[in-house]
This record gives structure tokens, sequence and C-alpha cells, in this order.
């Protein structure tokens, strides 16, 4: 293991701190944020997804800011704007809460489509551009979003444009009995948080994303990969397939898998691990798959059976 996986594997332990049981999460939010991606929790309130964010950004030296999302919020409120200088001479320039490194939109559902169409630039190009004048988002930079997904009232539906810049969506779930049981101990006389050690600085986490890039792919994988997603595209029952972003987004999350597991080279596990948290939500069904009861889910794991990995030989670090 090379000192900077080890340096991944400590974040993860440090998260795993406060939330406790959901180690397969940590690890593939870190992921994401390794390969320079955002991420949608879809979860039920309660489950401790603003822990982890807090969580993460203590771990990680990460500057952290935290909107929730309501009907009145504004796009300004997110992007920032200008106001007139006490002199009357100049537009100072305001921030908004997205100028910071790890940016949490909470029940991001439950604002305007407006509100949330101000992420769609940053989230694309890291920049916000208010007044003609733009501006990039401190790095590294990472959005986690959270919403409900039971409960319709007072909800706006993302649209696919902006689901498709979510790197993953994750969902964290319930506990089970023995880690509620280790969450309701720790938690009678103290916060988890406050134990919650900094293991990597801002300019580690960029260098580290630097080897994440540089991660090695045989054609053979680049292939494997585009069979899988071209299998979303080429269905009876699918509306919408993955776009090339999504591509690009797979991708950079088997990199940041191999990384994490200690390689410095992608294998087909690597794909097949992060494939599904990678392209569910960016699938539109169509209505007779509906009709027929058929997920997402199910879909995916039927292309992932159909399309044969290719046989890589191996080797260590």
């Amino acid at each position: 293991m090379s000192p900077y996986n080890s340096k991944a594997i400590q974040i993860i332990d440090e998260v795993n701190k406060v939330v406790i049981g959901k180690r397969d999460i940590i690890e593939k939010v870190l992921t994401a944020i390794l390969a320079k991606g955002h991420i949608l929790l879809e979860d039920y309130p309660g489950v401790g997804k603003t822990t982890l964010a807090l969580a993460f950004s203590k771990a990680m030296e990460l500057e952290y800011h935290r909107l929730q999302f309501t009907p009145d919020v504004l796009p300004t409120d997110v992007v920032g704007f200008h106001l007139l200088s006490k002199d009357g001479e100049s537009l100072q320039y305001k921030p908004g809460a997205i100028m910071c490194n790890l940016f949490l939109a909470d029940e991001i559902n439950r604002t305007s489509s407006k509100t949330q169409s101000a992420l769609l630039e940053v989230m694309e190009e890291g920049k916000v551009t208010v007044d003609s004048v733009t501006r990039e988002v401190p790095k590294p930079f990472v959005v986690m979003a959270t919403q409900n997904p039971i409960g319709s009232i007072g909800t706006q539906m993302l649209p696919e444009s902006q689901l498709d810049r979510f790197m993953v969506r994750l969902s964290m779930g319930y506990p089970d009995i023995r880690s509620e049981i280790g969450i309701l101990k720790e938690r009678q006389n103290t916060n988890p948080l406050d134990y919650v050690v900094q293991v990597v600085s801002q300019e580690e986490i960029l260098y580290l994303q630097s080897i994440v890039e540089s991660i090695y792919i045989h054609d053979a994988i680049y292939e494997y990969i585009t069979y899988l997603v071209q299998q979303t595209r080429d269905n009876s029952l699918i509306e919408l397939g993955v776009s090339p972003r999504g591509t690009l987004a797979l991708t950079n999350m088997v990199k940041a898998t191999a990384f994490l597991k200690g390689r410095d080279y992608v294998i087909p596990s690597d794909v097949q691990f992060v494939f599904k948290d990678v392209c569910a939500h960016r699938m539109l069904l169509k209505s007779k798959a509906r009709i027929n009861n058929v997920t997402v889910d199910n879909l995916l794991d039927d292309i992932l059976r159909t399309v044969k990995p290719p046989r890589i030989i191996t080797r260590n670090i």
C-alpha cells in the first residue's frame, strides 16, 4: 500500500468514527471526491447525511457551507450578488454559499427550478457567473446534495441535465441493530464529530486527485466501460440512457476505486463496483418497463451479467 493510499484509508477511518456501520458508503463518497465529482445522497431524513458531510470537511480540511433549500431560496443565495459600495462608485461582490470547498445543498429538490439551475455552471466548470463576471470557486470543490426519496409535496424534481452533473447517487439506508446500538452509546455524553482528526490538507487532496488521474486503464477496460454504457442506450425499455458525460464519470470513478484498492491500474471489478452508482440516476425508463415492474436496478444488473468483462492479467504495485 502506498503512503498516499494509506492517507485515503485514514480519511475513511476518521469519518467512520461518526457515521457508524456505513463504511461502504463512506468509501464511495471519498471515491467521488478523489475523482473530482459531486454526490447526490437520496435517503430518508435523520440517517446521517449532514453528519457525513461535516465529518468529511473536518478530516479533509474543507471549508464547509450548508444551505437549506426551501421555496424562498434565491439563486443569489447560492452564487452571490453585487452590491453598490457606500460611495456609490463601484460594485462589490458578496459571495454566495457556493464559495467554499464542500457545499451541502440540503433537500435540493425543495427549492425552485430557477434556484436549482444556479448550480449547473459551477458543478460543470467550477465557476460562477454573476452580472457577466465569472469567478472560480475554491479548489478542491465538491457539491454534496440531499433529497428525500418519499413525499412529493413541495418538491421540484431535478431535471435530467442536473442529475447528469452528479457523479454518483448514493443511499445510506437505516443502520443495522448493532450499529444503531453503537450510535446510542456514543451520543450519550459526547459528540463524535469533536474527535474527528484532520488527515490531509487541501493541497494534499489536490495531489491525491492528480494521482487518481494518472491511474492506468487498459484498452480492454475502456471497451468494457463503453459496451456497458452502450447497453443503456440500446434497450427497448429505456427512454434515456447514460450520456457521454456519464461515461467520463464512470471512467473517473473506476480510477479512484483502483487507487483506494491500492493499485495503479484498473481491473473489471472496479467498474462493476461503481457501475450502478454512476448510471442509475442518469436513466429514464419507458412506461412499459414501469408497467411490468422492471426497475433501473434490474436492468443494470442484467447489463452487468450480459456484457462479459475482459480478462486482465494483474500485477502488484
